[in-house]
């Protein structure tokens, strides 16, 4: 091709089909290849979706160019998209019948910025959904997306490399797979952690321990609910006995168990020693003492649990749906889908026209979805 002269336009229909035979084709040699596949008109709909798309759109070394990929993204061009820790290996197919290959590669966070956004968590976060989900403060959103020292990187901390012949410096193929990264964070938020190299648990750890450290606090302090001997007289009008010097008591005690047996209390009447008037309500603070043990307990078992789903991939709803229609020999309907997952119908119809575009799946009727076999 002579540097005056372009490429001929291909209509967006034939590019789609094109774009499928490829990733039939390349499933045949690898079953775990993940195209990206955008249902609707918008490139990414999460809230670290749209984070990613929106930091990469704000610097201007990238604004100009990144556009180029949208139309590639959005057509099924991107074969294949996967993140790894610190890198990303796509395969985006363009004009040419072989699809090129991209590689990005992403540098390790700043330690120093780490450390901040972990102390601006800190008693923040409840759970690890709600930071998966993208439901925090927003202080918690302004200091992820804070330019240059957020969770998000910029195009310093970003490399890039393509197959392709475009010697421009972001060709249409990385852009594409840019874009891509924003739409595979919909499906799976915990990939963002993975490929910045950052521990997840580290951001709601820090609020368990800040809650439980609270809880012990508040194990050792006496209860305000006990009143002092003061405000009793203040309150009641009586004037309460001065405290009395235990240890001469106790001595008189052991002198006094030594010379006679106690006699048995009556029968029907408690053992209880009476209370020292004026003394705190030992009872109640042993009460409060046993609450907080037990909310602290409840914390460990919480916080054990974010631990071992931080380190379980969340299953996806396609999945799901697709290992229930696998489960049924004569297949099965939309609506008895709907009720058994709960997921609404107009997404379950976006997310068997998925399964089926991968061939993952066939109607078996008209409305009616089995194996593919």
């Amino acid at each position: 091709m002579s540097y005056w002269k372009y490429a001929p336009y291909v209509p967006v229909g034939e590019r789609r089909a094109k774009a499928d035979k490829k990733v039939k084709q390349l499933r045949k040699k690898n079953p775990n290849i993940k195209p990206v596949i955008i249902d609707g008109r918008a490139l990414a709909q999460t809230w670290w979706g749209k984070s990613w798309n929106q930091n990469l759109e704000r610097y201007a070394d990238y604004s100009n160019r990144i556009g180029r990929g949208r139309s590639y993204v959005r057509h099924g061009s991107v074969l294949d998209l996967q993140i790894v820790p610190g890198r990303i290996e796509a395969l985006v197919q363009g004009s040419r019948s072989k699809p090129y290959r991209v590689d990005i590669r992403i540098k390790e966070m700043n330690k120093l910025n780490w450390l901040k956004i972990k102390n601006v968590c800190e008693g923040s976060l409840e759970s690890l959904q709600e930071l998966l989900a993208g439901r925090f403060p927003k202080l918690l959103a302004d200091t992820f997306m804070a330019q240059g020292k957020g969770l998000f990187p910029t195009p310093d901390e970003i490399e890039f490399e393509c197959s392709c012949p475009d010697w421009a410096y972001m060709c249409k193929h990385v852009a594409a797979v840019l874009y891509g990264i924003g739409a595979r964070l919909d499906e799976n938020p915990a990939l963002f952690f993975e490929l910045r190299k950052l521990e997840i648990g580290d951001l709601v750890n820090r609020a368990v321990e800040d809650k439980t450290r609270k809880l012990l606090d508040r194990a050792r302090n006496k209860s305000a609910r006990v009143m002092e001997e003061t405000d009793l007289e203040d309150v009641f009008g009586i004037v309460m006995e001065k405290d009395v010097d235990f240890k001469k008591t106790k001595k008189a005690a052991r002198k006094k168990t030594t010379r006679q047996k106690a006699a048995p209390p009556p029968k029907g009447q408690g053992t209880d020693r009476p209370s020292k008037p004026g003394a705190p309500d030992i009872d109640q603070i042993n009460l409060e003492k046993e609450q907080a043990l037990q909310e602290l307990k409840t914390a460990r078992k919480e916080l054990r649990l974010i631990q071992a789903n931080a380190k379980k991939k969340p299953r996806k709803e396609i999945d799901q749906v697709e290992e229930i229609i696998l489960n049924c020999r004569k297949g099965i309907g939309i609506t008895e889908l709907n009720r058994i997952t709960g997921i609404e119908k107009n997404k379950l119809y976006s997310l068997i026209h998925r399964l089926k575009k991968q061939d993952r799946i066939r109607n078996r009727s008209y409305g009616i979805y089995e194996k593919n076999r």
